[in-house]
């Protein structure tokens, strides 16, 4: 469970500390970490102390010990040297190591209870029962975060998110999936939604500058208990859909800003082609050459304001006014009317909405 890379770091550690050459090896005899070369070569003595019933014991000039895992024999660690002093010593690596055996099981336990969690893989009372278990606080705070990166299993990614909020104890970092990585974050008091679109922008700033990764992150409302982490789970997963459909060229993305697209988003198809075929009569906003769309948008942008909108589109008024006339007759809306204005707006946002979900079929 624990890397070979973290065994070779402790081992190190210890030996600048204490001077004794140490080694950690499986228990076929294979060397997992090594502070001296030639460790392979007492594998049969590995093998043999591994059938005996001892902890402890000096074999060729070097001290053996057996280190457990819940009564499971998991590494034979060797310490060069016979004297009290690095037996001493012996003790000490393999207490430290048993103790990191127990935090990453820990660590494994908490994740895959997180993963539940957010999966709905959890009755109500296994959810409290197992909290309990992994003290971990049922009352606190959370949202969760969801950042999807370009690239499926990008471990910088993943490590820079550890790195950024693994040193707090009651936030959590885990996967579902290739390309998302999910953070489960306390919410300190007095803590607003403003605040945490400001941590999703230094999460995208971070993973740009460390990572080298283009990401997205979108976040749920902040919920008061643990039982429903996973329902700020399922908004981030909606917000970051969303914010693809609606906002693709935002790169963090709040569910509580989502505003007419989360309605949208959440039409049957059939009703939204039904729509479609009432407001345009069989045609689609696709078909609009991109001198009109291009009209259209900018008009909405300057809230329906025929002067603004021409001046922005370097036009003369009365062209403007031409070119709404002429959409008018076209679709029997007129965008100079608040009510015609919201209809054609929906109506873009549905086509949008369906072309996306269309592509997703394929």
């Amino acid at each position: 469970m624990i890397s070979n890379q973290i065994l070779q770091t402790n081992i190190e550690g210890l030996k600048g500390i204490a001077r004794v050459d140490l080694a950690v090896c499986d228990t076929e005899g294979k060397a997992l970490a090594s502070t001296f070369t030639g460790a392979e070569e007492y594998e049969s003595a590995i093998l043999a102390f591994v059938d005996s019933p001892a902890d402890s014991q000096v074999i060729q000039g070097y001290q053996f010990f057996k280190v457990f895992d819940e009564h499971q024999l998991e590494y034979i660690l060797l310490a060069r040297g016979g004297s009290d002093d690095v037996y001493m010593v012996g003790k000490m690596a393999a207490f430290q190591i048993q103790n990191l055996l127990v935090a990453y099981k820990e660590r494994f336990d908490k994740d895959n209870f997180i993963k539940n969690l957010l999966l709905d893989n959890l009755l109500l009372v296994d959810i409290y029962n197992r909290a309990k278990k992994l003290h971990i606080e049922t009352n606190v705070k959370r949202v969760v975060f969801l950042i999807e990166t370009e690239q499926e299993k990008d471990a910088n990614a993943l490590e820079t998110v550890r790195s950024l909020f693994s040193t707090k104890t009651r936030d959590f970092i885990t996967a579902v999936d290739e390309k998302n990585i999910i953070l489960v974050k306390e919410v300190k008091p007095g803590e607003t939604y403003e605040e945490l679109e400001k941590t999703a922008c230094m999460i995208v700033d971070m993973l740009n500058t460390e990572a080298l990764a283009r990401v997205s992150v979108a976040f749920g409302t902040i919920v008061n208990e643990i039982k429903d982490v996973s329902r700020s789970y399922k908004e981030a997963k909606m917000a970051l859909d969303v914010g693809k459909i609606f906002y693709s060229t935002k790169n963090v993305v709040a569910y509580s800003k989502l505003g007419i697209g989360r309605l949208i988003y959440q039409l049957p198809l059939p009703l939204c082609r039904m729509f479609i075929k009432e407001i345009f009569d069989g045609r689609s906003p696709d078909e609009f050459d991109d001198e009109t769309l291009t009209t259209i948008n900018k008009f909405f942008e300057n809230s329906l304001n025929v002067s603004e909108t021409s001046r922005q589109l370097y036009i003369h008024r009365n062209t403007l006014v031409y070119r709404l006339d002429k959409l008018q007759k076209s679709t029997g809306l007129d965008l100079r009317i608040f009510e015609d204005a919201i209809t054609f707006k929906i109506a873009l946002m549905v086509v949008k909405y369906m072309k996306y979900m269309e592509n997703m079929d394929y």
